[in-house]
């Protein structure tokens, strides 16, 4: 087999012509691939940046909750407290009047048991007396300067005896 310079050169050609159109597409394709990294990179932290500006505004989202939940809750705390020293008042005012309640509740049992005191003490005087008339009824008569002196009826006024009209006149 000859060789000859057409043949060589055809071989150079192929090789030059494929193996140079193969070392240009291959560093077309791998300054494709940087750029490919470099665009996915740049979308990589675009995304990143957006993350962060939304984690951002989810931070002030909480915050202004968090700052409406206090603003509420303070509120809620001074109405609370409105009510609760409202409360104190109302059961001071009950106390007091519990107190006088209790001061007129002792101020009538007092009384009573004056009244009851004293209806005793009339009873007592009412039985002594009863018991000092039961005993003078033998000297009583319906007649004045009657010697006899017989018992009379005290609901009738009039003796229950005779008497001569010459000696009881």
């Amino acid at each position: 087999m000859e060789i000859t310079i057409d043949t060589l050169m055809n071989i150079g050609t192929l090789l030059l012509g494929g193996g140079g159109g193969a070392f240009f597409t291959w560093r077309w394709q791998r300054k494709k691939a940087k750029a490919d990294a470099k665009e996915a990179e740049a979308e990589a932290e675009k995304a990143k940046f957006e993350a962060m500006q939304a984690n951002a505004q989810l931070i002030k989202d909480i915050q202004s909750s968090y700052q409406q939940l206090t603003e509420d809750l303070k509120a809620n705390l001074d109405t609370q407290q409105e009510y609760n020293e409202e409360q104190k008042q109302y059961i001071a005012e009950l106390k007091d009047d519990r107190n006088h309640l209790r001061e007129d509740r002792n101020d009538l049992r007092d009384r009573i048991e004056k009244t009851e005191t004293t209806v005793r003490n009339l009873q007592r005087e009412v039985d002594q007396n009863a018991r000092m008339v039961k005993s003078m009824r033998p000297f009583l008569c319906g007649m004045q300067a009657c010697p006899d002196r017989v018992l009379i009826n005290l609901d009738t006024d009039k003796p229950q005896h005779n008497h001569d009209n010459d000696t009881h006149q």
